[in-house]
């Protein structure tokens, strides 16, 4: 009898793992059939730069507003005329002139009367005009731009450089980027029905959202600060040429795709 006890236990310990089995077996997974899944997909083509937008700008200073804007009109003139022969193909477009009055640093005080009373202010006057000029050139001959804005900073000075992608090569770069974003849809599908226990082929896709796309033509350039410039210029003849490097651009889409399991 003294057997019974541990033969009883082993009996009942057999019992509840052969329950827990059958009740596992019994127990079907959840069914994923007629799911429909939101996939997010992103994609992305990288090029060289092949456009340069270089900002020159010219300003002046002088106790007559008039000689202040004569001054800028034949500098920018020039200027405008340096680069057009530097470069022909380039678009150039003259923008942001201003006319500004210099005061004194330090207003005058208003005289005391013999009453005691302040007279009233006289409004300030000017003591000089500030009068400059902006010209936007925009290029794809990289190659001979530094020998081009250097000529043209002999007369004008540079305010701001950019570089980016001709709109002809940005087109031409849409239907990779496209395809690029798509194949990514493509790969996260097959990975998501691997995860879910089902086959790549029994995904179909619902719908394709390219509405989800980001914004990939970049920041929108700001206006020109103003500068303040030397009207001297020393050793003009001898101005050597900047160094520019036009790096390259990443073009990014995003896309959202649904997709159904049979």
């Amino acid at each position: 009898m003294a057997f019974a006890k541990p033969l009883v236990a082993a009996a009942l310990v057999l019992a509840f793992s052969a329950a827990h089995a059958q009740t596992a077996q019994t127990t079907p997974s959840p069914s994923t059939a007629g799911t429909l899944v939101v996939v997010p997909a992103f994609g992305e083509v990288k090029h060289a730069n092949d456009q340069a937008t270089v900002i020159f700008a010219v300003e002046e200073h002088a106790k007559d507003k008039n000689t202040a804007a004569d001054r800028v009109n034949r500098k920018m003139k020039e200027g405008t005329e340096i680069v057009r022969r530097a470069d022909p193909k380039a678009e150039l477009k003259t923008q942001g002139y201003y006319t500004y009055p210099v005061y004194p640093e330090v207003p005058p005080m208003p005289q005391p009367t013999a009453r005691g009373a302040t007279q009233p202010q006289e409004p300030p006057v000017p003591i000089a005009w500030r009068v400059g000029q902006y010209l936007e050139v925009k290029t794809t001959n990289l190659t001979a731009l530094p020998k081009t804005a250097a000529a043209a900073q002999k007369v004008l000075q540079i305010n701001n450089v950019n570089f980016g992608l001709s709109p002809e090569l940005e087109k031409r770069l849409d239907d990779q980027r496209i395809a690029a974003t798509y194949k990514n849809l493509n790969e996260r599908i097959v990975s998501i029905a691997r995860a879910m226990g089902r086959q790549p082929g029994e995904a179909v896709l619902d719908t394709v959202d390219f509405e989800g796309s980001g914004n990939y033509a970049g920041d929108a350039q700001a206006a020109p600060a103003m500068m303040r410039m030397s009207a001297k210029r020393e050793n003009a003849d001898q101005m050597s040429e900047p160094s520019f490097e036009p790096g390259e651009t990443t073009l990014q889409m995003r896309l959202v795709g649904k997709v159904k399991f049979k």
